[in-house]
């Protein structure tokens, strides 16, 4: 049987400065990958699947005709990313703080789910929950 197609998830974000950008998401433990990165663009590897490209907003206004949110005042978008365990959750965040964002004061505790957030330097929201695997299962 051949291999089944894993299909990929591109976040396409605008930024104002792209290379503090790119300081911020490495400092999260993220690599930057150099065939897809240039003045203009840069390629956030998140997990084989899910890349963030960041674009300067002068680039980014070429993909589209709508005005570019200003992430900082409106809510464009949330994304969220799965963690391996509360743990996980809570470095993700704390980094993230650490790089420059700023966490949400809110926590999600359900016992069987664990979640907080952090908005990165140009206002985008990241989520970062961890479910137990036996409630998802169940």
């Amino acid at each position: 049987m051949a291999p089944t197609y894993q299909q990929m998830v591109f976040l396409n974000l605008p930024v104002n400065d792209l290379d503090a950008s790119k300081r911020f998401f490495t400092a999260l433990g993220y690599s930057i990958n150099p065939r897809f990165s240039d003045e203009n663009a840069a390629s956030v590897v998140i997990s084989d699947t899910i890349v963030a490209m960041l674009l300067t907003k002068p680039f980014y206004a070429t993909f589209t005709q709508k005005e570019i949110a200003d992430a900082t005042k409106t809510s464009e978008v949330l994304i969220a990313l799965s963690a391996e365990s509360r743990e996980k959750v809570d470095d993700l965040v704390e980094k993230a703080v650490a790089a420059g964002g700023t966490a949400s004061e809110k926590v999600q505790d359900m016992d069987f789910m664990y979640g907080r957030s952090f908005d990165d330097l140009d206002g985008h929201t990241w989520e970062v929950v961890w479910m137990d695997p036996a409630a998802v299962e169940g």
